[in-house]
Parts: C-alpha cells; structure tokens; sequence
C-alpha cells in the first residue's frame, strides 16, 4: 500500500491542504483522522515580518507530517521560481506543487511556463510536483524537464466536478506506466476519488472537498477510505465491464426437466 515519491516511502495515498478550514483544531484534527502523510502549504502562511505563520507552522510540526510547499497564486515563471525558493529556505525542503496560472475563471496551468518552471527549479535542486493538465505532450516534456511526479487536474481548482475526462486521465496512466501520478483539483466526492485510484492513479490531492465540508473531519476519514479502497480495487484486478450477461451460478451437472 505504501507509495514513494522522490525515493520517500508514503503510507497514505492522500495528501491533504491546509486552507479554509474553520479552525486550525479542526484542521489538525482532520489531518490526523485522515491519516495522510503529507499536507500542502502556501508560503502566504508565512509573513516575514511579524512571523504570523509560526503558529500554523507549529501546529503542522505536531500533526508530524511531510510538508509540500505550493506556489499557488503565481502567474508567471520568475514569480512561481521567486517563491519555490523562499518556500525551500522556510520549509526546508526540495519539494515544491509547482503551479504557473494562466487563466483566471479556471485556474487552469499555464503550460508553457510550468515546463520552463519545473526545469528551471529541477536544475536547481527542487524535487518539482507540477499541477497540469491531462495532455500527454505537455506530461512527456515536464518529464523531460526532470519532474518525477505528475498532478494532472480532474477539473477546476474546488469545483467538486470530479473526473471531466476519465479517457484522457486514462491515457495518461497508460502512457506513463513508471511515473506517480497524482489526481490534483477538481474532486468533490470520496467516490470521485475512489474512481481515479481504480484507474490507477497513485494518490489524490485534496483540499476544498473537505475543509468546506459540513465535518470536515469526518469527510478526511471518508476519502481516506475511499482511496484506500479504490487502490486495493485497482491492484486486485476488477472484473471488466461486458456487453452480455454471464451467469455466476455453473450450468454444469444443472437437472434438466422434460
């Protein structure tokens, strides 16, 4: 069940946001129901000046958990770099959710300036997670471009649309059987996110789906067990859709009556 990302091993296949919450008990609290491994984190948490960030950095060193600095917000390649680098001196980590935007109604990628990002940051050390879309070309040059980790989007940034394009998703697992691919944006539903990882997706980033729940803490637990569930689905080989009916009972040795 344990996944690796960038050579470290990950017992949860969930990882979880830390925005919009309606306090941060209820976010530490939903952190720990869910049992994810890692969280996403906006440099904006941290000021500079008055250090308002340090209450919220402590409360994620008591939750334990691998965090994964975002460059959310950022509209442009030496913006995005800009905070990849101060996200790498406050966090102390490689790791950044590299994210360009070019479309203010979506929040769609900007997919030309996060492959020039992911391979500026690559080059410089960074273990780079890019949030793209489902295109293949696109995919192939973020690997060309050093990511080891794909986050396709399953719809707009808190839409809750679920899966837009399962084809396109599908083709992706396809074409980059070696390569961890994480569904990021767009899911609503535990079971939206149990579809993607029967597909086999390696894990789910989340956020608005549950800090804007009614209980987010019992929505963590729920998708915790959904992706639990559609992983195990995945590896267990399911049974493939057919046009025509096939009996579960054997004909074989049946009594046949005149």
């Amino acid at each position: 069940m344990s996944l690796q990302l960038y050579g470290i091993e990950l017992e949860s296949r969930l990882l979880l946001g830390t925005s919009q919450y309606p306090s941060p008990a209820v976010l530490l609290d939903t952190i720990r129901e869910s049992r994810t491994d890692v969280v996403t984190v906006s440099l904006r948490r941290e000021s500079g000046t008055n250090r308002n960030g340090q209450a919220f950095w402590s409360l994620l060193r008591e939750a334990n958990v691998r965090v994964l600095p975002n460059t959310a917000g950022c509209y442009s390649v030496k913006e995005a770099v800009t905070t990849a680098h101060m996200a790498r001196e406050i966090f102390d980590t490689p790791w950044i959710k590299l994210e360009v935007i070019g479309e203010n109604d979506t929040l769609g990628p900007d997919v030309i300036g996060l492959v020039e990002a992911a391979r500026i940051l690559s080059e410089e050390g960074f273990e780079v997670f890019p949030y793209t879309t489902d295109d293949l070309v696109v995919a192939a040059k973020l690997v060309d471009a050093g990511c080891r980790v794909l986050m396709p989007l399953a719809s707009p940034i808190g839409s809750a649309q679920g899966l837009n394009n399962p084809r396109a998703l599908g083709r992706m697992r396809g074409h980059f059987p070696d390569i961890p691919l994480i569904i990021d944006a767009g899911i609503g539903l535990p079971s939206q996110a149990a579809a993607a990882m029967e597909m086999g997706y390696d894990a789910v980033l989340l956020n608005t789906a549950v800090a804007k729940a009614g209980n987010p803490i019992s929505m963590g637990r729920a998708f915790a067990l959904a992706i639990e569930a559609g992983h195990l689905a995945y590896e267990a080989q399911p049974l493939l859709a057919r046009d025509m009916a096939s009996p579960s009972t054997p004909v074989l040795g049946k009594a046949w009556l005149d």
